[in-house]
């Protein structure tokens, strides 16, 4: 399966908004501008210096692409990354300054909240927006709540790349920080891939806006993010390597039988849907295993003869970015 391989081959880079979508619009520049601008540089750069990876991009002109068909064109490509690439704004507040990069969560205040709705009013110019996104509704709060218990599989390494760009945003870039961020975004909610948005700066600032539109600041912002795929590339195929040699040398240790007596496992997530092949899906974690229960699938990791035990690695396993996992225990393969 995709899941399974050891390099990063393919990035999407996306330029947000488009033709008939402006996007954020400064006193002398429009997002959509800046983003395609910024996202071509990006893919020259990692394209220079890995020619065998594929660079896709959701536009190479000024075109109105819909949100949903952004993650569309990753999911049809397998891409291992996604990077879709914005310019902040906020009204009345031409001193607010900085880089933010955002992965697909729950907005913990009402900032994050607000630059979700600024970004998913872009489903406002397209045509299906009731089959697409089920009535989504981009102004209303309510939807949020919903929508932010979406706990995507690929959070964790979604905010390692997060933390990667971020950093060479503010030590490179020299923009001011502040820091990851999560909220509910439309294009980042379908991608089955490691997804982040990144906001550049604000073009609601004069001087952040002189930035970005000058050749040099999309060089700088540009490089900044070619530099933290690079680091997260070399991470991840690292990880890999060493992964799949871990697996190999293990030594055998006593092997609890999950279908005799009282167990405990460690459940990290719930989904409508079987996944095919869900050791692949969550690597990072060991004997993945689904049980169902009221018509969901519930995925569990581990398996111990002790409730010491698997609280013990429940701690790793929220380290992992599972917040939501818990412990639970089975008797002759029967949740209890």
């Amino acid at each position: 399966g995709k899941a399974q391989t050891t390099k990063i081959q393919t990035v999407v880079i996306d330029a947000g908004h488009g033709g008939k979508d402006a996007g954020a619009v400064g006193k002398n520049a429009k997002e959509k501008d800046i983003t395609l601008s910024v996202a071509k540089k990006t893919g020259e750069y990692i394209k220079k210096k890995y020619p065998d990876v594929k660079v896709i991009y959701t536009r190479t002109s000024d075109v109105f692409v819909e949100l949903m068909e952004r993650a569309n064109i990753a999911n049809r490509n397998n891409a291992d990354v996604f990077i879709s690439i914005h310019c902040n704004s906020v009204a009345n507040s031409p001193g607010t300054s900085g880089a933010e990069i955002f992965v697909m969560g729950d907005h913990r205040n009402n900032a994050n909240l607000a630059v979700a709705k600024r970004e998913n009013a872009s489903i406002l110019y397209e045509s299906n927006v009731e089959e697409n996104y089920g009535g989504f509704d981009p102004n209303s709060t309510e939807a949020y709540i919903a929508f932010s218990f979406i706990q995507s599989e690929f959070k964790q390494r979604s905010l390692e790349l997060a933390e990667l760009v971020q950093n060479e945003l503010v030590n490179k870039a020299k923009r001011s920080d502040r820091v990851v961020q999560q909220a509910g975004f439309l294009v980042l909610y379908k991608t089955a891939m490691p997804s982040i948005l990144v906001e550049l700066g604000f073009i609601s600032n004069p001087t952040e806006e002189k930035f970005m539109m000058s050749n040099d600041g999309q060089d700088y912002l540009a490089s900044a993010v070619y530099r933290a795929f690079c680091a997260y590339k070399t991470n991840y195929e690292k990880n890999s390597v060493e992964f799949q040699q871990e697996i190999v040398q293990q030594p055998e240790k006593p092997v609890v039988d999950k279908n005799k007596g009282i167990v405990y496992k460690v459940q990290f997530t719930t989904r409508s849907r079987k996944l095919d092949n869900p050791a692949a899906v969550y690597s990072n974690l060991s004997d993945v295993d689904c049980y169902e229960h009221n018509g969901m699938f519930k995925y569990t990791t581990g398996c111990f003869a002790t409730k010491q035990e698997a609280d013990a690695y429940l701690k790793e396993v929220i380290k992992q970015g599972y917040d939501g996992a818990f412990v639970v225990k089975f008797e002759n393969g029967v949740r209890k």
